[in-house]
Parts: structure tokens; C-alpha cells; sequence
């Protein structure tokens, strides 16, 4: 019998506490110094092709989801896949790589680890007013010893930790998985993992949690019930928010839709896509990188009045259908060739979990809120209001941390 391998994928928007193996941190130093011309041209690539694989993947699970919200991270989903082509050979790395837009004959797979550690280290990097944070974990049977390269690999690229863990007792392996994310996630997500298999071998686990300030807050005292349209004829009453001065907005012809910036402390940004009405289908189907990268040149600042839903999104997605579907197969089936990792095809992926968290409010997640004076134009405000179902795409410089479509506000999952 095949033995079990679990990839898990978690997403949460509060706080981590560092615990258990240390990552390599001399050696993630030490790794490849380049000159910073090609340093950027890898984080580059990486972030493009995240940005890729973050619209086919958009594209599939909307196409299932027709009447639900979507919230997912692309980086974190990614970053895990790129880590498993760590030990992955043959066909199942082929497929890997393939749905995650690599190009073998253009990048080297050393060259896609050193972009993703890039990316890693500019997610981590300390930033006032905003607490972003990547890390990976590995739990691995007690009895069974992975290749010191694999090891060493997932450490100097993804800071990736390991821990030895008796699977056969599969109750008292899940309390203790459980709680090591618990405690990641100062208690937000208590049960990611629910029926662990005893023949499970290993079990890699990816999170990355946002919790930011906006740098220009709502006032909650502006804060009303109003209706937001579900569909063209259902509406349900959520809070709305309101803020009146100087935003950046546009509007992308090619998408028929309202563009709108907001930029938190630190240097993300939220972009808040509202389609002309009946327009969704359009955006979706013409969303890409080319048109989401032109949003920072399309939106520029003048007065607005603008209304916007509070709400908090709960997402969780087995992947394992969706991924099948984009063209990662063997890696699910008893084709999978994982030989990289211990020394032995004899391992496949069982399962494929992705949990996301997001909340939008008056401050942007959980800080104090502080309200200012704004100098604005003497000119009549143009009124923007989401109060029917649109996207939401949050970039750091550039790279696409998490997207989604909010359906309906007041639906958490």
C-alpha cells in the first residue's frame, strides 16, 4: 500500500509564535549571494508566476463556487507546491512546475527555490503597522529519516522547520498538530486537521497570516446598516462603511469595472474591483496579470465618498480536485514519484487543505482606530459604493499575497 502523505496549506490573519526547530537562519544568509540585478529578476519571475498560477486558480475554484465567497493565497498554495518539488521527480515535478508556470528550459530549479526565498525574506522582513508572516513546517514519522538534502533545502530556502511525529497514534498526533497550529495562530484555527490517517508519513503544513492598518481608517461612527445585493433581486443588510476625502480610483474599460486602492501601513495594498452591474462574469474571464499589474498607473486621487461592506471570510478548500484539474495528477495517484524526500518513490499526496482568513473593518484588521483632518478639493466627490458582489486582490510590492470575491458579507464561510 502506498503510504499517505498530507499537504496542508494554512492562511490566517493574526499572529504566530515561533516555536520548536529553529530555521537555518546562517544558513538562508549564506545561500547563493547574488548581485542584486539577478536578486530581482528571480523575485520577479517567481512573482509572476504566482501571479499566473493566482488567476488559473481564481478561474477554477469561482467556476465551482458560482454562488459562494472566495478567499484563498496564492503565495501560500504556491509556495507549498514549490516546496514539495523539493523531493519530487519525474513527471509528478513536471506537472508541478507546469502548473506553476515554470518554464524549465527558461529557469533553473535552483533559481525558482532562490526567487521563492526571496520572496519569503521580503514577506518576513519587519514592517511598522503591518505583521505579515510566511512560514513552513514539516511533521515527519518518527521512525522514518528524510535525505539530509531534502532537510537542508527546506531550511535555506523556505525556513521550512521539522518534526518528528508518531503518526500510528493518529488521535494523539492530531491533538498535537492541532495545537502547534493553535498556537501558531494564537488560537484562531483550533481543528485544521480532522481524521488523521495512522498511515499518514508526512505532513507539511504552509501558513502565512496579514494583520494591518489601513493608512487612511474609516470612522466607525460612520459606520450604517445598508443593503448589499446578493443578486439582482436578493439583498441583505450588512454594515457599510463610509469614508469621505482623497482615494485612488480608477476605471478599467477592458473589465467594465470601478478600481479602487487602499494602501495599508507597511506597504501592502487592498485592490477593491467593483464590476459595472451584470459584469462579473466579464471580469473574471478577462482577469490576468497584464490587466491587474496596469490597476497601480490606472487609479489616481481625487475626492470621493466611498461605501464600503465590513466583513470577515473564512475559506477552506480541499485542493486536490482543483489541482487534479490543472494538471497536477500523479502526485495524488500511485504514479507519484516523492523519492526525493526519503530515498524512495513511495509516497503520495493524500490530501491538499487551504485555510484562508481575511477581515475588512474600520481600521483595517484589529488595531486602534485613529481618525485626522483631510484637506480635499472644492469639487463635487464622486460616490463609489460596493453593495453588490466584487473582488478583492492584496499586494506587497507587487506580489500577490491573497485574492478573492465577496458574494456576500455577512456569509464567514
Amino acid at each position: 500500500m502506498k503510504r499517505l502523505f498530507f499537504l496542508c496549506l494554512l492562511l490566517v490573519g493574526i499572529p504566530s509564535n515561533s516555536y520548536g526547530y529553529e530555521p537555518n537562519h546562517q544558513g538562508v544568509r549564506n545561500q547563493n549571494q547574488r548581485g542584486q540585478e539577478n536578486q530581482n529578476r528571480l523575485q520577479q519571475t517567481v512573482g509572476k508566476s504566482v501571479c499566473q498560477f493566482a488567476c488559473c486558480f481564481y478561474k477554477e475554484i469561482s467556476s465551482h463556487e458560482n454562488s459562494g465567497n472566495v478567499f484563498f493565497s496564492p503565495l501560500s498554495i504556491s509556495t507549498a507546491l514549490a516546496m514539495l518539488t523539493l523531493g519530487a521527480r519525474s513527471d509528478t515535478l513536471t506537472q508541478i512546475l507546469r502548473v506553476l508556470n515554470f518554464n524549465p528550459g527558461e529557469i533553473s530549479e535552483n533559481e525558482i527555490h532562490e526567487g521563492y526565498r526571496q520572496l519569503i525574506q521580503m514577506v518576513n522582513r519587519k514592517n511598522q503597522g503591518l505583521q505579515l508572516n510566511m512560514g513552513n513546517v514539516l511533521f515527519v514519522l518518527d521512525r522514518l529519516k528524510p535525505q539530509e538534502r531534502f532537510l537542508s533545502d527546506l531550511r535555506n530556502f523556505y525556513e521550512g522547520e521539522a518534526h518528528p511525529m508518531n503518526f500510528k497514534k493518529a488521535d494523539q498526533a492530531q491533538i498535537k498538530i492541532n495545537e502547534y497550529v493553535a498556537g501558531r495562530t494564537n488560537g484562531k484555527i483550533k481543528d485544521l486537521i480532522n481524521n488523521l490517517d495512522p498511515l499518514t508519513e508526512i505532513l507539511l503544513i504552509s501558513y502565512i497570516y496579514f494583520n494591518a492598518e489601513w493608512e487612511k481608517p474609516f470612522d466607525p461612527k460612520y459606520t450604517k446598516k445598508n443593503k448589499f445585493f446578493v443578486d439582482g433581486n436578493k439583498a441583505v443588510e450588512v454594515p457599510m462603511m463610509f469614508g469621505m476625502g482623497m482615494f485612488k480610483h480608477g476605471y478599467d474599460e477592458n473589465l467594465s469595472s470601478t478600481v479602487v486602492q487602499m494602501d495599508y501601513k507597511g506597504g501592502a495594498s487592498a485592490f477593491f474591483i467593483l464590476p459595472d452591474q451584470g459584469k462579473m462574469r466579464k471580469l473574471e474571464k478577462r482577469l490576468s496579470c497584464e490587466r491587474m499589474s496596469r490597476w497601480r498607473t490606472l487609479v489616481s486621487k481625487s475626492s470621493v465618498n466611498l461605501h464600503l461592506p465590513k466583513f470577515t471570510l473564512y475559506g477552506t478548500y480541499n485542493l486536490k480536485n482543483m489541482l487534479y484539474k490543472m494538471g497536477i495528477m500523479d502526485v495524488f495517484t500511485d504514479k507519484a514519484d516523492l523519492s526525493g524526500i526519503t530515498g524512495q518513490p513511495q509516497h503520495r499526496v493524500s490530501q491538499a487543505i487551504h485555510k484562508a482568513v481575511v477581515k475588512v473593518d474600520e481600521t483595517g484588521t484589529e488595531a486602534a482606530a485613529a481618525t485626522g483632518m483631510e484637506i480635499v478639493p472644492m469639487s463635487v466627490p464622486r460616490t463609489i459604493t460596493f453593495n453588490r458582489p466584487f473582488i478583492m486582490v492584496i499586494t506587497m510590492d507587487k506580489n500577490i499575497l491573497f485574492m478573492g470575491k465577496i458574494v456576500n458579507p455577512l456569509k464567514k464561510d
